[in-house]
């Protein structure tokens, strides 16, 4: 059971993580206007941006149903991933499921409370960005898929029981 606290503890820093960055750069830096910006870095950009859709500004609530939809949707994905993190048994997989899960709440909090996620990093290299505005939930949620994602396809776990394989020995 230690192992689910890991990953309830992550999802509560990536929660909490997302949730005072949002409120830093909307309160005390200001950046609470449509396209409001701040450079921070010549790569990188604090820029205010109200992302009514889900990922890649995909399914855009203009309307209050679908907003509550979205709402409902993250939340059905939030609680899958909260039951299959409560039934891992794989360390580095709960601790996924953990930046997943926070990241997940912090943007439904946005949504249910404002209409909309509150988006704020910008990095770029001159023109070119190589990801649409994005906050720590965001970032949260695609590092831990990432991590899912190669364990699913690159990690193998040993088994229980099954003996190491032996090196055979050549004598010259």
């Amino acid at each position: 059971m230690k192992i689910r606290w890991i990953g309830l503890l992550v999802a509560a820093l990536v929660f909490l993580i997302d949730q005072g960055t949002k409120y830093y750069v909307t309160g005390p830096l200001g950046l609470n206007v449509q396209d409001a910006s701040l450079t921070v870095l010549p790569i990188f950009d604090l820029r205010f941006v109200k992302n009514v859709g889900v990922s890649l500004g995909l399914l855009p609530a203009t309307g209050a149903t679908m907003r509550w939809l979205l709402v409902a949707l993250t939340g059905g994905i939030a609680l899958g991933v909260l039951w299959w993190m409560m039934r891992e048994k794989k360390t580095p997989d709960v601790i996924a499921l953990g930046l997943v899960l926070g990241g997940a709440l912090g943007n439904i909090l946005d949504r249910t409370r404002l209409g909309y996620v509150v988006d704020f990093a910008d990095l770029h290299f001159g023109e070119w960005r190589p990801f649409l505005v994005f906050n720590v939930a965001d970032a949260a949620i695609t590092i831990g898929v990432l991590i899912l994602l190669i364990r699913a396809l690159f990690v193998r776990d040993k088994r229980a029981g099954t003996p190491a394989p032996v090196e055979n020995e050549v004598n010259a």
